[in-house]
């Protein structure tokens, strides 16, 4: 007998049994909107409902704030804003997915459908509209501390003749005399006497490209050599999906959207499942980021930027491997590892130009400060209100003394 596609108008609390505890609260306590969405639209909200308990505390209320602004439209502007996504034409295939509980997987094979029925231009146009919208809607919530990021590059490097931060010195002030001291040491205690200023969850971020230095258990630490295990057997993983017979990208696309961290050797039931789930996602939907700790790096600010929305980031990168081709990469044969400081250096000025335009989305930019130094040089940047747009200071100064105009 064929099983019957729900449809979102039958939906019932018990339907949501499957999700983490606070995600089935909150699909059970907006079931009655739920209700009235249509299914092109539907399972890709459940998708963000589902991982409600491991998002970070800006993810949850931005969720929190889609709910409100649905809840918010009358009769009319609400059928209005759903229209475009009801009149998308939907195979009987892809009602059947269980959209409920593997509402990804159902983003996948909507994606795929609607770029067969050449409906792709309708769905995007429709979908940005709505976020237009919903974004106009929320007014900003400005931080409690002014934001601070920080960008260490160039480690291994001793003679440099690239021009660095050619694009960062259009938008502060270009130091060429910086004495730097114990300059690591100098950034991180920045990053802890903020975090005691202003404690709170997921507001205070340390990345590192190699092995990370002590932090404060309220400063959240990725690193990318901490991750080494991890990484070893996600690239395994991926290895054996990519043998013949293993199902190509497109099988391993589905493989990687679907892991979980257990199943990568993150501990059973670790207690931060909100910064494991962020590490996985760094390690499954980057591409590179397994291979190369450059892109890690970068990669990693983006993310920590666009979803935590934190208040103070510092960024440290670290030497990667030199390039290789892809086959190499995921063959599993044993290699030596050469690694290349001056490649990974003009990798992370790329790099720190790219975390200060992500940082700029924020709210409260233009209160917000960047800091990019070059650890084996004398040469930094830095851009913010206390210091002028396209000038170079080639005084002496120290790294404490950039800090202390914007701390």
């Amino acid at each position: 007998m064929a099983t019957v596609a729900l449809r979102p108008s039958d939906l019932q609390p018990k339907d949501f049994a499957g999700y983490p505890p606070e995600a089935q609260r909150l699909a059970s306590n907006q079931i009655d909107l739920l209700r009235h969405l249509p299914l092109a639209f539907l399972p890709l909200l459940l998708r963000e409902v589902i991982g409600f308990d491991w998002k970070f505390p800006a993810e949850q209320d931005e969720l929190t704030h889609q709910f409100q602004y649905l809840r918010g439209l009358t009769t009319g502007q609400f059928e209005g804003e759903m229209q475009p996504f009801r009149a998308l034409r939907l195979s009987p295939e892809l009602a059947a997915v269980d959209w409920v509980n593997a509402p990804a997987q159902f983003s996948e094979q909507l994606s795929a459908h609607l770029w067969a029925t050449h409906q792709i231009e309708a769905f995007r146009s429709a979908s940005v509209d709505y976020v237009h919208k919903l974004n106009l809607a929320r007014t900003p919530k400005l931080p409690g501390l002014p934001r601070l990021t920080m960008v260490v590059l160039g480690q291994g490097v001793t003679n440099n003749n690239y021009r660095l931060f050619r694009k960062l010195r259009l938008h502060g002030t270009y130091f060429s005399n910086v004495e730097a001291g114990n300059g690591i040491t100098v950034l991180m205690d920045a990053v802890t006497a903020r975090a005691r200023k202003l404690p709170q969850s997921f507001a205070h971020w340390y990345v590192d490209g190699g092995a990370s230095a002590p932090l404060p258990a309220d400063v959240s630490n990725v690193s990318y050599q901490a991750l080494d295990p991890i990484r070893k057997s996600l690239v395994n993983k991926m290895r054996q999906t990519m043998q013949p017979g293993g199902g190509g990208p497109e099988a391993l696309r589905t493989m990687m959207a679907a892991l979980s961290p257990e199943q990568i050797g993150f501990p059973s039931g670790a207690d931060n499942q909100a910064l494991s789930r962020f590490q996985v996602s760094l390690l499954t939907e980057g591409s590179g980021t397994q291979l190369f700790s450059t892109t890690f790096v970068q990669w990693a600010a983006r993310e920590v930027l666009r979803r935590a929305q934190p208040l103070t980031l510092l960024t440290c990168y670290a030497p990667r491997q030199r390039e290789e081709s892809m086959q190499e990469m995921l063959s599993g044969a044993p290699h030596q590892t050469i690694l290349d400081p001056q490649g990974s250096l003009i990798d992370a000025d790329m790099g720190a130009y790219y975390t200060w335009i992500n940082g700029q989305r924020l709210p409260g930019a233009a209160g917000a400060s960047f800091i990019a130094w070059f650890e084996g040089g004398r040469e930094a940047v830095a851009v913010g209100p206390a210091f002028a747009r396209g000038h170079q200071d080639s005084k002496a100064t120290s790294l404490a003394d950039l800090i202390s105009r914007v701390t």
